[in-house]
């Protein structure tokens, strides 16, 4: 069966397609390599010994997204491209609104066109806004505190009305908490462009000497030491959750959102100490403002997806950082060493 990976390039992507490939699905990538390497076609067939399927364009082109459809005869999307910044979005909300937005309606709309039903959807865990209690869990009220998180709550309501306009369509919508780690092979992994965003590449920088210090936004959370707690799943764990998504959207489900998380928070200081005793480095650091839009905690309750996919995180932690540590010491420029 063919799967179209939008995005698929990116860091999610490239590790969900792996993963799919190993359970016996043909993925098809689409990607515009605005926030990604060209490189990682290379490194993915180098790890799945396979040619790698690829269209090069944007999602925002419907008619573009049409043709990969059917071109590919293609029997399931996998929903990934789009901005994914907090911070970003806060300074630029209309490039996320554009972005997010018009690339899903644009998705959508070709699907709808050539009749293919099957859709699973990244989504994240900001569309609970600031949580009033953790663990998280799907039923909580949805809100947002950022443009980012609140392009992923439309989006998922514009989902749910396709849906119930289109009984026929199968959709899973997939929260996400925050995937960190990399491929247990080094080649694949997160490669930021520019200064990192995210947290485990930033201290796998560090860590590196290519950047000074991490800089942790607040140390006055209500946590128990002051910085903020998120629950922390390995890229590879994430992936394979999305191999089971797809399985079961094709195998006769109606449709589900799920958190895709481990149930376990850890505090940005407890991921330094794990990454520290990973890679035998030490990470500098210090306290800095909040940022706007972050919240203190925010952890899933994971239990929905083990009932409705048979799926669960297997990874631990320290897993994570060695893997992160794996792929950032032998790859300190990421792709563009392949260029």
């Amino acid at each position: 069966m063919n799967i179209l990976l939008t995005g698929g390039a990116g860091y999610i992507g490239s590790h969900t397609y792996v993963a799919l490939l190993e359970a016996g699905y043909t993925p098809v990538i689409l990607d515009n390599f605005s926030n990604s390497h060209p490189a990682v076609l290379g490194r993915l067939q180098r790890v799945t010994d396979r040619q790698v399927l690829c269209e090069t364009g944007d999602v925002r082109d419907t008619a573009f997204v049409q043709d990969v459809l059917r071109k590919h005869s293609i029997q399931a999307v996998i929903h990934l491209a789009g901005d994914k910044a907090v911070g970003e979005s806060v300074a630029n909300p209309l490039k996320y609104y554009f972005n997010n937005l018009g690339g899903a309606i644009s998705l959508m709309q070709a699907m709808q066109a050539v009749d293919c039903k099957v859709l699973v959807f990244s989504s994240s865990a900001t569309v609970y806004g600031d949580p009033a209690s953790v663990p998280i869990a799907e039923h909580f009220p949805r809100s947002h505190t950022n443009p980012y998180g609140h392009t992923k709550l439309v989006i998922e309501d514009m989902l749910a009305a396709q849906s119930a306009a289109r009984p026929d369509w199968k959709v899973a919508v997939l929260r996400y908490f925050n995937p960190v780690g990399a491929h247990a092979c080094g080649l694949i992994g997160e490669d930021p462009a520019g200064i990192p965003n995210n947290l485990m590449p930033y201290i796998s920088r560090v860590a590196l000497g290519q950047l000074p210090f991490l800089e942790v936004f607040g140390g006055d959370y209500p946590t128990p030491d002051g910085t903020g707690v998120r629950d922390y799943i390995h890229v590879c764990d994430l992936a394979e959750g999305h191999v089971a998504a797809v399985r079961a959207m094709l195998g006769g489900s109606s449709g589900m959102q799920v958190n895709l998380g481990t149930g376990r928070g850890y505090s940005v200081l407890e991921v330094v100490r794990a990454f520290e005793q990973a890679s035998g480095r030490t990470v500098r650091h210090r306290i800095a403002p909040r940022r706007p839009g972050d919240v203190a905690q925010c952890y899933a309750n994971p239990g929905l997806a083990r009932q409705q996919l048979g799926w669960q995180a297997r990874r631990t932690l320290e897993q994570m950082c060695a893997d992160a540590w794996r792929w950032q010491s032998g790859n300190p420029n990421g792709y563009r060493d392949d260029a």
